[in-house]
């Protein structure tokens, strides 16, 4: 489910003017789901679905610690590229086969 998810936010990204530059891009903190740009800004994109709601909403598994390990894999991917870009965080939330984007997601 989660490979489905990923490739159907990469294909809705790409519709809507970015260029994905990593998937699944690792790190000794962690992997981001998808590392795209657009505007200007690398966007770090964590993918979240669901079926049910069981263990709530998508959106809302991103808490955190989730939040601070983007943090730090953003610091990690543009020190690796010698660049300073200006970063974004974004959430893609699949839930009942719906996509919802969120761009700046938290900051």
């Amino acid at each position: 489910m989660g490979r489905k998810a990923e490739d159907r936010t990469a294909k809705y990204l790409k519709k809507h003017g970015y260029k994905i530059v990593e998937r699944n891009f690792k790190t000794p903190f962690g992997e981001a789901d998808i590392v795209a740009f657009k505007d200007g800004y690398y966007c770090f994109v964590e993918v979240k679905a669901r079926e049910g709601d069981a263990f709530g909403l998508p959106a809302e598994a991103v808490d955190k610690r989730k939040r601070e390990r983007y943090r730090k894999i953003a610091l990690y991917f543009c020190n690796m590229k010698r660049q300073e870009v200006p970063c974004r965080f974004d959430v893609a939330s699949i839930y009942q086969d719906e996509l919802e984007y969120f761009e700046n997601a938290y900051i």
